[in-house]
């Protein structure tokens, strides 16, 4: 069963994730590497939506019963190694991505789902229902330093140190006070609507939304290519 979809409504490209809490895993990775190529293809979309057909979740993070099946097992440690990599290269490709992208965050966001809507280049989240959280704090899951980097450039201080050495649940209002978040609207389909409304703003060229975006980001980009590539290597996972 496919874990997201893509459709246009008018010039902005959607991209559906449709596995429940939408947690990630290889296959998630894939799959979205391969909507976002697929949005990219499409001559005739000039901005991009993320958003979810749950009516809990956006994201909630990490597939944990997934990865938690391969750390006891030796044979399997590449595996988490090359799903890390794939989790920068999939950050890497919202970051860069040519077309302005709009999280429609109508649900809760968590984890490393958190982190995803932080690599887009504008948030809207609901009002009424969901949180934003870092729970990163009660894992025991320290973010890697890319992660890090993804987070202090979309969120400012002081709500960035509490927000990720609390570990509490933010909510939409919170998420707009602190300026991480355009607005924060009541209901699910309000949170789509308000985020392909102000998508379908976007009519700037691609060239240039990605030579802005790659000069932005370019410091994130050399965290992943550096500073993640040890901790990868050694899975400093845990602490």
């Amino acid at each position: 069963m496919a874990l997201m979809s893509v459709r246009r409504e008018g010039t902005v490209a959607i991209v559906t994730l449709s596995n429940g809490e939408n947690r990630h895993n290889p296959e998630f990775v894939k799959e979205f590497l391969a909507a976002m190529d697929a949005v990219e293809a499409d001559a005739g979309a000039s901005a991009v939506v993320i958003a979810s057909d749950d009516p809990k979740s956006w994201s909630q993070g990490i597939d944990l019963q997934w990865i938690m099946s391969c750390v006891p097992d030796p044979a399997r440690q590449d595996e988490i190694r090359d799903f890390m990599r794939g989790l920068d290269a999939m950050f890497a490709r919202v970051l860069t991505f040519p077309l302005p992208v709009i999280a429609a965050l109508s649900g809760h966001t968590f984890g490393d789902g958190a982190i995803l809507a932080c690599c887009c280049d504008f948030r809207i989240m609901r009002a009424d229902r969901g949180f934003f959280c870092f729970p990163e704090v009660d894992l025991g899951i320290p973010f890697l330093p890319g992660m890090m980097a993804v987070v202090r450039a979309a969120v400012p201080e002081p709500a960035l140190t509490r927000w990720v050495l609390e570990g509490r649940r933010v909510s939409g209002a919170e998420l707009v006070l602190a300026g991480v978040a355009v607005k924060a609207v009541e209901g699910a389909e309000a949170v789509l609507a308000e985020a392909v409304a102000y998508a379908a703003t976007f009519t700037k060229g691609r060239a240039i939304i990605k030579a802005l975006k790659h000069r932005k980001n370019d410091h994130i980009l050399h965290v992943f290519d550096h500073d993640d590539v040890p901790v990868i290597a050694k899975l400093q996972l845990m602490a």
